[in-house]
C-alpha cells in the first residue's frame, strides 16, 4: 500500500527532555494507523511536530512524497493533511451544518464581486451544501444538523471535528484522542464511523488513543511509543503479544 505520510528519524527536544527521539513512522493510504503508548511517551508531541505546531530539532517529514519539514500549520492543512486536538473547538454559536460548511475551502459567494452575480455561484453553493449533508449523514449526525454545537455532547463534538476535516478535502486526518471523555457506546461508534469514512472516501487516519479496548479493533497498523522512541510496530496481533508492550502496560 502506498505511503502517504513518512516521518524519518524525527526529533523534538525541550531542553534536556527528548520528547521525540528519532521516530520513523509510515502511514499508508486508506489505512488506520494507531499511535499508542503510556502517558508522557511523546505521542502528542510527535503529532504537533509532524503538523507544524512545533518545529522539529531533527529528522524529516514527507506528505505524498513532498518534504514538509517545518512547514507552518496552515500550509500543511492546505495540502490535505488535517489534524484535531484533544479538546474539540467548534464555533459554538453555529449549528452542526454551519460548522461543517465553514471548513470548505471554496466559498465563492463570499467574494464581494461574486455576491453581486448570484447566478455565477449558486450552483457551486448548492453542491457544497449537498456535500455537507452527505458528511453529516456519514457521521450519523442527521438529527443534529441544525442544533448549535454548544448543545452537543463531547462525543458528538468529536464527530463534528471529523466532519470538518472531511469537508476540507483532507486526504490524511490526524486525530489526537478522538474518544477521550466519551461514553463507551458512542466511543465505539466514533471508531466505526472512522472506519466507514476510510472505506467510503479512501481516507487515511493517524490516531493517538489510550482506549485500546476500542481502538485496536479498528487499527490496520500500530506504533508503540515509550520515552520518545518507537519500541514496537506491526499489526494488532503482533502488538498485543509483544513482551515489550506488555511490560510498559502491565509490568510483565
Amino acid at each position: 500500500m502506498e505511503v502517504i505520510l513518512y516521518l524519518e528519524k524525527l526529533k523534538k527536544y525541550f531542553g534536556g527532555l527528548k520528547a521525540v527521539d528519532g521516530v520513523t513512522l509510515k502511514a499508508r493510504k486508506k489505512e488506520i494507523t494507531l499511535l499508542i503508548g503510556p502517558n508522557g511517551s511523546g505521542k502528542t508531541t510527535l503529532i504537533n511536530t509532524t503538523t507544524g505546531y512545533y518545529k522539529p530539532d531533527g529528522g524529516r517529514v514527507f506528505f505524498k512524497n513532498e518534504e514538509i519539514t517545518g512547514w507552518p500549520m496552515h500550509k500543511i492543512y492546505s495540502i490535505g493533511a488535517v489534524r484535531s486536538f484533544q479538546l474539540s473547538l467548534p464555533f459554538k454559536g453555529l449549528s452542526v451544518l454551519g460548522n461543517i460548511l465553514v471548513a470548505n475551502k471554496e466559498n465563492p459567494g463570499e467574494s464581494l464581486i461574486n455576491c453581486l452575480h448570484r447566478r455565477k455561484w449558486i450552483k457551486t453553493e448548492e453542491k457544497i451544501n449537498k456535500k455537507a449533508f452527505e458528511v453529516i449523514k456519514a457521521l450519523g449526525l442527521q438529527q443534529y444538523w441544525d442544533v448549535p454545537t454548544i448543545s452537543l455532547s463531547a462525543g458528538h463534538l468529536k464527530l463534528v471535528e471529523i466532519g470538518r476535516a472531511l469537508m476540507s478535502g483532507a486526504e490524511l486526518i490526524i486525530l489526537d484522542e478522538p474518544i477521550c471523555g466519551v461514553n463507551p457506546a458512542l466511543a465505539d461508534k466514533i471508531f466505526s464511523y472512522i472506519n466507514k469514512l476510510k472505506n467510503m472516501y479512501g481516507l487515511t487516519f493517524l490516531i493517538v488513543e489510550h482506549r485500546l479496548d476500542i481502538a485496536l479493533k479498528y487499527a490496520d497498523y500500530v506504533y508503540v511509543l515509550d520515552y520518545g522512541k518507537v519500541i514496537s510496530e506491526g499489526n494488532v496481533k503482533h502488538i498485543v503479544n509483544d513482551p515489550r508492550v506488555k511490560k510498559i502496560y502491565m509490568g510483565e
